[in-house]
């Protein structure tokens, strides 16, 4: 995990999968996200990245994972509806690119961000956010035009 992501030149954009959010509602019950995380666990699938909004009923629980395929098909054999959605995982470095850059570059874009959060690993030793955007495509291209790492889900597997 500590080698630099896979791209062809330095102008070029990150080259291999994009990393991916699995979403899933929870009964809004004590226990059900620490069963969850289990669940994954027991079959060495790393929660990395974690957002939880809660409403009276459900829960939703966004995850970034250590492998998104296999818990697509855990999640599938267990019968626990999910969604896959491809997100952007952007680095933000202190001494170099700031959180008010890389969202003014999205801005000078016309890119909404629909929802974010921090990843819990620090892969690269820097931050990560995590957006959901309209276009995952352009937002990571303007991104990386802006000069911020683009992660990739190689860079997060394990």
């Amino acid at each position: 995990m500590n080698q630099e992501p896979n791209i062809i030149a330095e102008t070029a954009t990150p080259i291999g999968t994009p990393v991916r959010q699995v979403s899933v509602f929870l009964q809004n019950r004590v226990g059900s996200l620490m069963a969850l995380v289990k669940l994954l666990g027991d079959h060495s699938i790393e929660v990395l990245g974690l957002s939880v909004q809660e409403s009276t009923e459900l829960t939703l629980v966004r995850l970034i994972l250590s492998d998104p395929e296999s818990t697509d098909t855990l999640f599938i054999e267990k019968g626990i509806p999910h969604t896959v959605v491809p997100i952007v995982a952007v680095e933000i470095r202190e001494d170099r690119s700031t959180l008010a850059e890389c969202l003014g570059a999205l801005l000078a874009a016309e890119i909404n961000i629909h929802f974010s959060y921090p990843l819990l690993t620090r892969p690269y030793s820097h931050a990560v956010l995590i957006l959901h955007v309209e276009d995952t495509d352009m937002a990571a291209d303007v991104l990386h035009r802006a000069g911020f790492r683009i992660l990739m889900q190689g860079d997060l597997s394990r």
